[in-house]
């Protein structure tokens, strides 16, 4: 990540200590932060290999069927509408059965960071009233896993995704909340 970036994500005395007590977000998996806006998903080579990889696909058959180059980076491609090219609709929200299943996010275990740091990313992190208002769409946003500051700032740098971080008691890694479905 680059400094800049870093740069941007507060400390605890410059988040005004708002988050210090940790917050809660369990993904419900109902696709809103797939769908509607439009936007980039950036994506990396690791990643492109591993998504084409889940798929079935070779990394250039992957790349040209679902993404777009913008400069010299890449991104999924978008449907009409700003859908994700990897969200299928047509499932109940809750139900996603990545990886060819009937609907949702159909490369969620192997999805880009972009996605799986959501929602702890800095412009989220910056104020109470960010986070507060990513609820109007994001119906995990104060539900669920308790993340700690620590967690949080390890997350938003990239360094860890949702559901790989550990609290402060643990002996062992927290497995991910989708292990087990």
């Amino acid at each position: 990540m680059k400094n800049r970036e870093k740069e941007n994500l507060p400390t605890v005395a410059q988040a005004g200590l708002w988050y210090k007590d940790g917050l809660r977000f369990q993904c419900q998996r109902c696709g809103n932060c797939c769908r509607g806006d439009t936007g980039y998903v950036w994506t990396t080579t690791e990643e492109i290999k591993n998504i084409a990889l889940y798929l079935g696909l070779q990394a250039e058959e992957f790349a040209r069927k679902y993404l777009k180059r913008i400069g010299y980076r890449f991104s999924l491609k978008e449907l009409s509408g700003g859908d994700c090219v990897m969200y299928k609709a047509g499932s109940e929200p809750g139900t996603v059965l990545a990886g060819g299943g009937p609907g949702g996010c159909q490369i969620y275990p192997v999805r880009p960071k972009q996605c799986s740091t959501f929602p702890f990313w800095p412009s989220n992190l910056k104020s109470y009233e960010a986070w507060a208002g990513l609820k109007r769409y994001c119906n995990g946003i104060d539900k669920g896993t308790l993340y700690t500051f620590s967690a949080i700032q390890q997350i938003s740098l990239g360094q860890a995704s949702v559901g790989e971080t550990r609290p402060p008691e643990a002996d062992r890694p927290y497995s991910s909340h989708w292990a087990d479905t």
